[in-house]
């Protein structure tokens, strides 16, 4: 045995079909198309979302509701957050700098302080927006909420 007189597995490459080739061949006259119509002329795609003429999905579901281009999103941190982190890192001031340095925030986001869960440590806290229950409760455990413009 050489390289001259390799060969694929026995029944491993088929023959391609060839169309329109005769009535013999069992694939002629239409060539598979069916008869007439838009299908089987050449150059015909149809449309995307074409369901045979019914009335499309995306037509017959109504449309609804709009994206609001002005919406400012803020990402959210909780009292609990700042609360852990004033214990952990033993700082009085947590900003903007802090919260990416510990990934809780992106830092091309805005940051909204949000009132779940309580402080008890005097921090200053750097933020975008505050909650009405999250300010009091950060400046009546002694501590400042200063909004950064």
């Amino acid at each position: 045995m050489d390289l001259s007189n390799l060969k694929p597995a026995k029944g491993s490459v088929k023959q391609r079909k060839r169309i329109g080739r005769g009535q013999g061949s069992g694939r002629g006259g239409t060539s598979t198309k069916g008869h007439k119509g838009a299908q089987s002329r050449t150059g015909y795609s149809r449309k995307i979302g074409f369901e045979g003429g019914q009335m499309p999905l995306q037509r017959r579901i109504p449309k609804g509701g709009f994206k609001n281009i002005n919406r400012v999103e803020y990402a959210s941190v909780n009292l609990d957050v700042i609360q852990a982190l004033a214990d952990t890192l033993k700082v009085t001031v947590i900003d903007h700098a802090t919260l990416v340095k510990k990934n809780l925030v992106g830092k091309r986001e805005l940051v909204k302080v949000l009132g779940r869960g309580e402080i008890k440590s005097s921090v200053e806290v750097h933020a975008h927006k505050f909650s009405e229950t999250a300010k009091k409760a950060i400046e009546s455990a002694g501590g400042s909420a200063n909004l950064i413009s």
